[in-house]
């Protein structure tokens, strides 16, 4: 075969597991056999419309049938899939689109409206839209079945690129990270690995696939070893305890905050769970009480860390060292190497808090069009700086100890502060604005803005939240605001954020709400 990528797995799996079921959504079962020739009908229908190696096509969409097609179908091409998130604003999905140059966009139905207005003056020339029920009469569906179901052979190496994933921008605009076909080849054979992933898996997907930590750590390697994955559009925990127990699910995957509502839940003590074998949980460390409510159901967790540039895994660490390494991210991935450095380069020894560096065939080698960005994450020996801060003990395992890109994780979504900052400082009676992570019971942390008003001016929280709705997606959007007549600064001007989480860090209480849930 001439395509090695992503683009060549569900053939093989047509021809390996071909009865076998690849996807089940809404109750309804799709045989590799059959997945694969819609994988090639779409292929072929994208052709029509002039895609070609090198093209990008885009999905906005939560978990849908059509979205692995659509990944699948690029990769059978050479094209290159880029992946929309479904809760940001119209301009930021704009900018996207405009930067990958996506010249075909896909979506279901329900978020037609969002689409549309995030088209406009992009240089997206074939919008095709698929029913939110797999298979009913729609754009998509009527030009698979006028498309022809025979199998491109493309010549695609593991160095091309895959998928652009945009992550939030530290400096206030996003970039989007290059994912080879080996990027996501490796990283999945480091799950398979790392995580035993068996053939008879059933992963239930939970979690956005426009988000790489489900993708990467659970559709693809799934799809790989042959198993099955159960797709939901959205997290309600009754009917993920529901779909466990219908479908036998052997997997599952979220952040803290999922795991939580599950047990939580009135329907947990009474569900029956027991076909799990794997859970995993990333973003950050999951909660004492909520490890010991799964343990007395006799399942643990596996965790790990990673970030979008690693495809995401970067280390992991196994349920059976998560009470003697409580609070450790694992060990490097079998084929990904970690170090740690000083300011000046030098690798540290265990103990020794520093800058985190990942290497290995999953790490991305670019960003889209950022030359001068994609020169400044690596070091010279080809090492990608991550930003965060950590250390090694003496066996090897990962401790985080701080993020040097203030970067606040609220309920698993990525959230940079100078992104919001810039927003904020666009109105007029802002002088000057920080904004900070502070604890939250249910996501973990979410975003406070700490604002200095221009002086003799008032701001308001009512005048914040206005401004920012349809700028940001909504989790973006600060939960508080606190009022300060001026903010902590280094010698040189900076922000001493650290000494904001001191002062202004405290849970939220009697402060200025700015938006619910």
């Amino acid at each position: 075969m001439l395509n090695q990528g992503l683009g060549s797995w569900i053939h093989k799996r047509r021809i390996k597991s071909r009865d076998h079921a690849a996807i089940v959504d809404r109750d309804v079962s799709l045989s590799y056999a059959d997945f694969a020739v819609r994988v090639d009908r779409l292929a072929n229908a994208l052709t029509d419309r002039g895609v070609a190696k090198g093209s990008r096509v885009a999905y906005l969409g939560n978990n849908h049938p059509a979205f692995l097609e659509t990944l699948f179908a690029c990769g059978s091409i050479g094209a290159i899939f880029v992946p929309l998130n479904t809760r940001l604003a119209p301009r930021e999905l704009n900018y996207a689109l405009n930067d990958s140059g996506s010249a075909v966009l896909i979506n279901p139905a329900s978020l037609d409206g969002l689409a549309a207005d995030s088209l406009p003056q992009s240089p997206v020339e074939h919008h095709l839209v698929v029913e939110d029920v797999p298979g009913a009469d729609s754009a998509y569906e009527r030009a698979l079945e006028a498309a022809s179901s025979e199998h491109r052979d493309i010549a695609v190496g593991l160095e091309d690129p895959a998928i652009i994933l945009y992550t939030s921008g530290t400096t206030g605009q996003p970039k989007g990270a290059v994912l080879t076909h080996g990027n996501m080849t490796w990283n999945s054979f480091n799950v398979i690995i790392d995580y035993d992933v068996t053939s008879d898996a059933r992963a239930l997907m939970i979690a956005p696939m426009f988000h790489v930590a489900s993708l990467g750590m659970g559709a693809l390697p799934t799809l790989l070893k042959g198993g099955t994955l159960v797709l939901q559009d959205r997290f309600e925990p009754s009917a993920v305890l529901a779909a466990i127990e219908r479908h036998s699910i052997t997997s599952l995957s979220g952040v803290p905050t999922t795991f939580q509502l599950l047990a939580e839940h009135p329907a947990w003590e009474g569900s029956d769970i027991s076909s799990l074998r794997m859970l995993t949980c990333g973003g950050s460390a999951v909660p004492l009480r909520v490890l010991e409510a799964y343990e007395e159901r006799g399942l643990g967790f596996s965790g790990g860390y990673g970030m979008t540039e690693s495809a995401p895994g970067a280390t992991s660490l196994q349920a059976d060292r998560s009470r003697d390494k409580i609070g450790s991210a694992g060990l490097p991935h079998y084929f990904t190497d970690i170090q740690i450095i000083d300011p000046l380069g030098n690798i540290l020894p265990a103990g020794e808090v520093g800058e985190i560096l990942i290497s290995g065939p999953n790490v991305i080698g670019e960003y889209w069009n950022r030359p001068e960005a994609s020169a400044e994450a690596f070091t010279e020996g080809s090492w990608f700086r991550s930003g965060d801060m950590g250390h090694l003990d003496d066996e090897g395992f990962l401790f985080i100890s701080d993020r040097l890109k203030d970067m606040i994780i609220s309920g698993g979504e990525n959230i940079y502060p100078a992104e919001v900052e810039q927003a904020i400082m666009q109105l007029d009676s802002v002088s000057a604005v920080a904004v900070i992570g502070i604890p939250d019971p249910k996501w973990g942390e979410v975003p406070r803005a700490v604002v200095v008003p221009v002086e003799g001016m008032q701001v308001t929280d009512a005048e914040i939240l206005e401004h920012l709705t349809g700028l940001l997606a909504r989790y973006k959007i600060p939960r508080s605001v606190v009022l300060a007549e001026d903010l902590p600064r280094t010698a040189s001007g900076k922000i001493r954020k650290s000494d904001l989480r001191m002062t202004h860090g405290g849970k939220i209480a009697t402060d200025q709400l700015l938006q619910g849930g």
